[in-house]
């Protein structure tokens, strides 16, 4: 069977590797591009957000390069996230394509629906084969966080431009290389090993922003104009709210944001669905932590970032830290958003100088 997923950030090296691990050929899905984008405009409707339309031209472009089953993350609660599914199936087979199509519900809340549908995934693999595959894909995403989140902490600081970005992606071959759990620990060795080795300006302290946000507008780049990067080229340290990794694990049999609803009850108390809550929770967060702004990245029309954007406002009042809302469609250029970066930044420069001078 050959299989593709969706494409988040570096998360398809792991994903690969647990479709061939169940005895399965992946077909890698494309780092989405403009053709990807207009592919699943062309075919959506006009008012999907701009993750429905990436997502589907993704889609798209793995069918025609042979793919037979696709599997995606279904959704929970008041956000349209959760009829993705459906309606990318509706439209893909209305367009005469024979996939089969599995939606993975949070098993949190559907666990036979859950098992279920892992059988029809694994085809009557053993228990054992079906748990390393899971355990070691698991561990790999896990690296694959890791090593990213280290890289944006490095770049801000380097001294040969974009000498973070090179060993990134000599990490990425390494991490996809590795198949045992002995060799994905080797590979987080090596690839720590080769990040901290890069020449940094040990003395700089660079700007802190929070990134939060919808998952999808957050995790992959191609969606954002890889504002990560972006900001760490201008020397801003910026850190994102939602690893995927984590997010898996709070989704399925654990939980892990409590803490962060509880920082945002005072201001929004009610579930607005997606990730309209941990947004608000996220930037009390990262105010308390002395961060010098926060950027909320959105999918235009999103309804539960529209929630939290319209609550921000006062959170950003009431702890005195910058927030810019950045919503983005097929419309939205890379230089408009890097304007406003600019603008932003020079705001929060200028307001640590104010303080900086303030304590002389």
């Amino acid at each position: 069977m050959r299989v593709t997923f969706p494409h988040m950030g570096s998360s398809p090296i792991a994903f690969k590797m647990l479709i061939e691990k169940l005895g399965h050929e992946p077909v890698m899905p494309l780092r989405p591009s403009e053709n990807t984008l207009s592919l699943g405009s062309h075919y959506a409707p006009e008012f999907a957000c701009i993750p429905f339309k990436i997502l589907l031209g993704t889609y798209l472009e793995a069918l025609e390069r042979g793919a037979e089953m696709i599997i995606t993350s279904g959704g929970m609660g008041p956000c349209r996230a959760g009829y993705y599914g459906v309606l990318h199936e509706k439209i893909l087979r209305d367009l005469g394509f024979d996939v089969e199509f599995v939606v993975l519900e949070p098993p949190q809340k559907k666990t036979m629906d859950f098992l279920r549908k892992l059988r029809r995934i694994t085809r009557g693999k053993s228990l054992s084969v079906v748990w390393d595959a899971l355990s070691t894909c698991w561990q790999k995403l896990r690296v694959l966080d890791y090593i990213d989140e280290l890289s944006y902490e490095i770049r801000p600081r380097e001294l040969e431009k974009n000498e973070t970005t090179r060993v990134l992606e000599e990490c990425y071959q390494i991490i996809d290389s590795a198949w045992t759990r002995e060799e994905i620990r080797e590979s987080r060795v090596e690839c720590e090993k080769r990040l901290r080795a890069i020449r940094t300006d040990k003395t700089k302290n660079p700007l802190k922003v929070g990134i939060i946000g919808e998952i999808y507008v957050v995790l992959e780049p191609a969606a954002n104009f890889d504002i990560q990067r972006m900001l760490g080229d201008m020397g801003v340290l910026a850190r994102r709210s939602i690893y995927l990794a984590d997010w898996t694990k709070n989704n399925t049999f654990f939980k892990g944001e409590d803490h962060i609803k509880k920082a945002a009850k005072p201001y929004l108390a009610e579930l607005v669905g997606g990730h309209g809550t941990l947004s608000v929770g996220n930037t009390v967060l990262y105010s308390r932590e002395g961060y010098d702004g926060v950027i909320q990245l959105a999918p235009f029309a999103c309804i539960p970032e529209i929630v939290s954007k319209s609550i921000l406002g006062k959170v950003a009042r009431d702890l005195d830290i910058p927030v810019l809302t950045l919503f983005i469609d097929e419309q939205t250029g890379k230089a408009g958003i890097k304007t406003r970066l600019e603008a932003f930044v020079d705001l929060m420069h200028s307001r640590r100088k104010i303080r900086r001078e303030a304590l002389v």
